[in-house]
């Protein structure tokens, strides 16, 4: 772990200083942020502080103390508060990332905002790292998480977790910020770069933080395991001219065998204890994948088995898009594409490139060259992603 790492883990405990000692979490954010830009800033310059943690409170509440006093006896009164070390027993750690994980995910945001949110208040990313992460302007990104920040404020939600009643149903949006980050960090949805690897590590490092703070939880388990698992595969996921190579054509000696190993052992854990939700599928038919030695020694039946299974428990089209692949491979190319036809009425997928690719590998499985090579073309002029459309087109190139 470096230096800046170890830095970005202590943001959750900064930021909870300060929202507990003078709530405004708005303010409190952008200060936080403020005392990391000084810190880049002086660090390298003058050296590292005895204590990070301390001098990232102290500059902080400076900052807030700038932004929020009134009157002058307020501005004392904070400004004695801000140069007061705060001992290092005042606030449980692991709590306030789990609190901030809980606002950070608040119900009344959107999902792009809750994703931005996160990775700026818990994840201690930069407006302009989150902006370059997601191909935005860094004035659009900083627009998004004010108005993520105010749109809390007016919900008038409390620096505090959710109440029992509430928290499952919070915990599982926590879990899908977490997974959606991942996804765009494994395969961006635009732009040259296939991989973003700053937010796959940033997703693991949440959703390991979420597993030590919530070990007994099945499904975060099995999402830490999940993304393990499929991040194994990264090196060798990509040519050395920055294209996609797809799971089957990947040279399995280059995957990372600590991480699968990690990664089956936490979901092999969780499985037994039940109920079974839907990362923890996912991390079992990822761990089928990883635990072949050859795309021909996949276990298919096994992966059809439990694709059926996530498609009962978690019904959604992306999930019929990959058993119906599963199909293919158990039952032959006919039955996978049968599968597809009911699909292609599912408006959620008709403007995707996702379901013409799918459809076009079948194709060609079956034989029909010339339909794949069309439905590879189409695919890749649908999709945003500049290595996806150079695979795709590498697709129907072989196929002529």
């Amino acid at each position: 772990m470096t230096g800046w790492q170890a830095v970005r883990r202590l943001v959750p405990e900064v930021l909870g200083v300060l929202v507990r000692r003078y709530g405004l979490f708005d303010a409190c954010e952008d200060a936080v942020q403020e005392a990391l830009a000084e810190a880049a800033a002086q660090w390298p310059v003058r050296g590292w502080p005895e204590s990070p943690r301390a001098w990232l409170v102290t500059v902080a509440s400076r900052r807030l103390a700038d932004q929020v006093r009134s009157d002058a006896a307020r501005r004392r009164r904070e400004e004695a508060d801000a140069l007061r070390t705060p001992p290092a027993g005042d606030v449980e750690a692991g709590d306030d990332t789990l609190t901030l994980l809980f606002l950070c995910c608040h119900p009344a945001l959107t999902a792009s905002s809750q994703v931005a949110l996160t990775l700026r208040a818990v994840g201690g990313l930069s407006t302009a790292e989150i902006a370059r992460a997601f191909l935005v302007p860094e004035a659009t990104m900083a627009q998004r998480i004010s108005r993520a920040k105010h749109r809390i404020k007016v919900a008038g939600a409390q620096f505090e977790l959710p109440p029992p009643a509430e928290r499952a149903d919070r915990l599982g949006v926590v879990l899908q910020v977490i997974y959606l980050v991942f996804n765009e960090g494994y395969t961006a949805t635009a732009g040259a770069r296939l991989v973003r690897a700053e937010l796959t590590a940033e997703a693991i490092r949440l959703a390991r933080e979420l597993h030590r703070l919530v070990p007994a939880d099945g499904e975060v388990a099995g999402l830490l395991a999940l993304l393990l698992l499929t991040d194994a595969r990264r090196a060798a996921r990509t040519a050395p001219d920055g294209s996609l190579v797809p799971l089957s054509e990947q040279d399995r000696t280059r995957w990372d065998a600590d991480a699968i190993t990690e990664g089956v052992a936490l979901v092999t854990g969780a499985l037994p204890r039940g109920p079974v939700g839907p990362y923890q599928l996912q991390a079992a038919i990822a761990a089928v994948h990883d635990e072949a030695a050859t795309a021909g020694g996949t276990d298919w039946p096994q992966i059809l088995a439990l694709y059926t299974v996530l498609e009962r428990v978690a019904p959604n089209p992306t999930v019929t898009l990959n058993r119906a692949v599963a199909v293919a491979e158990v039952h032959g190319p006919a039955a996978g594409l049968a599968v597809l036809a009911a699909l292609s009425a599912d408006e959620r997928l008709s403007a995707s490139h996702h379901l013409v690719s799918v459809r076009a590998h079948l194709q060609e499985m079956a034989g029909d060259r010339e339909a794949a090579r069309a439905g590879y073309r189409e695919a890749a002029r649908r999709t945003t992603s500049e290595p996806e459309r150079r695979h795709l087109l590498t697709r129907a190139a072989r196929l002529g």
